[in-house]
């Protein structure tokens, strides 16, 4: 059996990075995590960095703004993941430049996470959240460090829970907001299933310089679609208003950064179709289930059944 890697997860107590260092462990990977000083202030953090080490992390004091531990740390493994916010995602420059001096990283999974930053055609309305990650990617290919690039597009705790309605928390019972036609896909993934596409592809050199897709049978779903699948769900027909591609955007401009961002978002998605509209490369992407067909997921309906169990809950 081939020996697994030794994996550097950064961002391990953010929502995402503590499920990519948890199937890191459950894969078998020597799994190593990346913690500044101030975590150990954090009871939350404390937590989740407990949990990891009981089930073997090694954890690593430092930071991405000190490049000497950071280039202790990633000495010590082949591969590099790193789950950070969005607004710090160019910080990874110096985790290139120090991955770049280390010599020894097989491949490198920058902070994306998201929709394909090299696709997305709302790129003068988004504040540069897509050109920060773009930026990255181009900088890792000029230094060429073998990567794999991971576009799942929406987290499932992102917009699903309320049906992609700003401003909600949960599912609406009576009337919905239906941007644009209905008709365009988006996608969804949950977040633990992202993080297990994830560390399936970090040794398998069919992702070796591409961009890995998730687009999950049962997961690329219209507004239309959801509103079925839910309606199905609660037994009730919804009152439906559309809201055009011009209302919103008029909304949107009305709206101050960085309040308006989920209309930005679902004006991508669901309006220019950012998610679907293109065909994956097979030269330079793939798609997840397609290549690792044993991952079990989440399906948007099973995720809805959820939702409505809460609800029962708490009423």
């Amino acid at each position: 059996m081939d020996e697994k890697s030794k994996v550097l997860i950064i961002g391990a107590t953010g929502n995402l990075g503590y499920h990519l260092a948890e199937f890191s462990l459950k894969f078998s990977h020597p799994t190593f995590v990346l913690v500044r000083d101030s975590a150990f202030n954090d009871p939350v953090k404390v937590q989740k960095l407990q949990s990891l080490s009981n089930c073997g992390a090694t954890l690593i004091k430092g930071s991405l703004e000190d490049e000497k531990s950071l280039l202790e740390a990633v000495k010590q493994v082949e591969v590099v993941i790193c789950s950070i916010p969005s607004k710090h995602v160019l910080e990874q420059m110096a985790l290139v430049r120090v991955i770049k001096e280390a010599g020894c990283i097989k491949r490198f999974i920058p902070s994306e996470f998201g929709a394909d930053p090299d696709r997305i055609q709302i790129s003068d309305m988004d504040h540069n959240f897509y050109l920060r990650k773009a930026e990255i990617r181009r900088l890792v290919e000029a230094e060429g460090i073998p990567y794999t690039y991971i576009s799942c597009n929406f987290l499932m705790s992102y917009l699903l829970p309320s049906l992609v309605q700003p401003g909600l928390k949960t599912p609406p019972r009576d009337k919905i907001r239906v941007f644009g036609d209905g008709n365009v896909k988006a996608v969804f993934v949950k977040e633990q299933d992202v993080a297990a596409f994830t560390i399936c592809s970090m040794d398998d050199p069919r992702t070796l310089n591409k961009v890995l897709y998730l687009r999950p049978p049962g997961n690329v779903c219209s507004m239309n679609e959801l509103v079925e699948i839910w309606e199905s769900k609660i037994r009730k027909k919804l009152e439906k208003i559309y809201v055009s591609e011009d209302e919103l955007l008029i909304k949107i401009k009305e709206t101050p950064y960085p309040d308006n961002m989920q209309m930005i978002f679902i004006y991508s998605a669901f309006v220019k179709g950012d998610h679907t509209y293109f065909d994956i490369d097979s030269h330079s992407g793939a798609e997840g289930t397609q290549l690792f067909p044993n991952v079990k997921y989440a399906t948007i309906s099973e995720f809805l059944e959820t939702l409505l169990e809460q609800a029962s809950i708490s009423e």
